[in-house]
């Protein structure tokens, strides 16, 4: 399909079953963690209607449509121009169960029903608003700072619309793992499983996976780590796997 790109505009092979995105060289491209992310997801059921909290590129929604078997998949996108580029990639792709929707992520309650959505995935802005962030351009600061955001409005609009027993899966840096678990606790959406995340076996963790449900029992599981780089800074044959190619 051909597809008319604005400037500094480019496609990218994804290499995963013929997946292509358009991203903008100026603004936030994505990253490991939403690629992670998409994986992590992929135990979603059949036939779910899942939300893709803060799409930006449309990356996680794209990838997912290929890794489920979904009934649809929204991705929220805040940003007019950044959620433009994202249903380009969309019909790039030829995706009929993803859509994008270009709203604010706290008006998703008078869009959707109440308990309605079976999956939510989330690759959120990191950094706390006000947190050193005036050299960069507008579209960086949104995707990157808690400016439209946080994880307590995340949490709890995602609690609102989850079905009782949907599931909640999100990426983020370890430094606020008790603030997501504390305000998944406080929404009954309860932690299940955690993955931390390192660049290898002698760094500290940058990131952690999290898997939570909607009133679910309480039990933690801390799965095995994972390492992106193994001792000669080639990528490991786990996340060789994530990225679907095979060591030569």
């Amino acid at each position: 399909m051909k597809i008319n790109l604005e400037i500094d505009e480019r496609i990218d092979d994804l290499e995963y079953k013929g997946l292509k995105i358009i991203q903008n060289k100026n603004w936030f491209c994505f990253g490991i963690d939403s690629v992670l992310l998409s994986d992590y997801a992929k135990e979603i059921k059949n036939n779910s209607t899942v939300l893709d909290l803060g799409t930006g590129t449309g990356i996680i929604s794209i990838l997912l449509s290929k890794k489920i078997n979904a009934k649809k998949i929204i991705g929220i996108e805040i940003q007019k121009e950044v959620a433009k580029m994202a249903e380009k990639s969309v019909k790039l792709n030829e995706l009929k169960n993803v859509e994008i929707l270009n709203e604010d992520i706290k008006n998703l309650k008078k869009i959707f029903e109440k308990n309605s959505i079976d999956a939510i995935v989330t690759n959120p802005p990191y950094i706390e608003k006000n947190n050193g962030f005036k050299s960069e351009n507008k579209n960086k600061l949104i995707s990157r700072h808690e400016i439209k955001c946080n994880i307590e409005n995340l949490i709890e609009i995602s609690s609102s619309l989850l079905k009782d027993k949907g599931e909640f899966y999100m990426v983020h840096r370890p430094d606020r793992l008790i603030d997501i678990i504390y305000y998944l606790r406080k929404n009954k959406i309860e932690p299940k499983k955690i993955k931390f995340v390192y660049s290898n076996k002698n760094k500290e963790c940058n990131l952690i996976l999290i898997k939570a449900v909607k009133n679910a029992g309480k039990f933690l599981k801390i799965e095995k780590p994972l390492y992106v780089y193994d001792n000669d800074g080639q990528y490991t044959e786990e996340i060789l796997k994530i990225y679907n190619k095979n060591k030569e």
